[in-house]
């Protein structure tokens, strides 16, 4: 296994030592788990909008639906 080093923020610093003594595993289980599973296993935060981006503004209508209460005044009956 070869050994790499990187620098960190005190932040993330310090939430890697807390996960890692939560988890109980060293910090470099922890890194190497978190990079297994963002780069391996190519585990991404995906949005309902990045989904549907395409669609996005592709119909014709009020375009504050969700907060014009003229438009909620008949919804749900």
């Amino acid at each position: 296994m070869e050994t790499i080093s990187l620098k960190l923020p005190p932040l993330l610093q310090s939430r890697l030592d807390a996960e890692a003594r939560r988890r109980q595993v060293s910090k470099s289980k922890l890194v190497r788990d978190c990079l297994d599973q963002m780069l391996v296993q190519k585990i991404s935060a995906v949005t309902c909008h990045d989904l549907a981006a395409d669609l996005a503004g592709s119909l014709r209508g009020p375009r504050d639906l969700a907060t014009n209460p003229k438009y909620l005044k008949r919804f749900g009956r």
